[in-house]
């Protein structure tokens, strides 16, 4: 994908990419990491991180002395990307292989949130999404914490989704082959909590029910 000064232009697949929010923002809601990429001193990075999307933001949380979320306050361009991976594509040639799937690109600048009550929102939007549920039943957080925590948010302005999917798209004269193609599913699931050494006698929240049996 080619990014101009306003515009976001697809270089591969463009048949697939989409820029609406109703595709964007589903596949925001659903990965719970992001990979956050640009340039420092002629040298590239690629950091991953978990994220949020509330409104028409994405949010990351880190440590006020992380050297990566330092850089990022600067307002130096960065590439955030998400994939959601659905289903392995197994053609009848090598080549025609493929996968479905589902990702975005994003394309912005840090803003820094400095209101401590949008920075608290911020945590709850958060770890709601990673553990749903679970805000209430946590320790508050203190007033220390948020000092010691960066919010940084990046606007979906210039934001475009890809999606892929159904069965290979086998060449003509490969279909007649007498070689197995279709797809093989993926599926992430989030398996029945394991308590630590000291939590072994607390019961497992009510939020944290619906996994047992997963």
């Amino acid at each position: 994908m080619k990014k101009t000064s306003n515009h976001l232009i697809p270089s591969r697949a463009a048949k697939r990419a989409n820029f609406d929010a109703e595709n964007i923002y589903p596949i925001l809601d659903e990965a719970l990491f992001c990979t956050i990429s640009y340039a420092m001193d002629n040298q590239p990075y690629a950091i991953p991180t978990s994220f949020v999307r509330y409104g028409d933001k994405i949010y990351i949380h880190g440590s006020v002395g992380s050297h990566f979320i330092r850089e990022l306050v600067k307002g130096i361009p960065v590439c955030i990307t998400v994939m959601l991976a659905d289903s392995l594509v197994v053609a009848k040639s090598a080549l025609s292989h493929s996968v479905n799937y589902r990702s975005v690109v994003i394309f912005a600048k840090a803003e820094k949130i400095e209101a401590e009550q949008e920075k608290l929102d911020s945590f709850e939007w958060l770890i709601d999404k990673v553990v749903p549920g679970s805000w209430n039943y946590l320790r508050p957080v203190t007033v220390s914490e948020i000092r010691r925590t960066a919010v940084l948010a990046f606007n979906l302005a210039e934001a475009s989704a890809k999606i892929r999917e159904g069965m290979p798209n086998d060449d003509a004269e490969d279909k007649p082959l007498p070689i197995w193609s279709g797809i093989i599913p993926l599926q992430t699931l989030r398996l029945p909590p394991v308590a630590d050494e000291v939590s072994q006698l607390i019961p497992i929240p009510d939020h944290l029910n619906p996994l047992r049996s997963i």
